[in-house]
């Protein structure tokens, strides 16, 4: 019987191709993340040329409060009459409410 050579190591074992394929996947999916946040953040950064600044809803300006009034040609005249057309787009729904569901004894098409 012969006795290990004291100065040899033992021989590495190889890695696990299953653990290396879950590593490997796991990296790129954190890869992937980082990069769709990377993107995010870019194009957030972009300024919308469609938008523009509301100066009016700055957070240094005054807040109406309860006892403040809307200016004269915004406010509502109380005494008008409606129009024949307003009068119907404020009468209330009559009719049965939609829904997805058939009706009893009715078949879908």
């Amino acid at each position: 019987m012969t006795k290990p050579h004291p100065h040899k190591s033992a021989p590495k074992p190889k890695p696990n191709a299953k653990t290396f394929g879950i590593n490997a996947l796991s990296i790129g999916a954190a890869a992937i993340g980082l990069g769709g946040a990377l993107l995010a953040v870019f194009l957030r950064s972009k300024a919308n040329p469609a938008e523009h600044a509301a100066p009016d809803l700055a957070l240094d300006k005054p807040r109406p409060g309860a006892t403040d009034r809307a200016p004269d040609a915004f406010r509502p005249d109380p005494t008008a009459v409606p129009t024949k057309a307003e009068r119907e787009s404020l009468r209330p729904a009559t009719g049965p409410a939609p829904s997805f569901a058939a009706d009893r004894g009715s078949t879908l098409g």
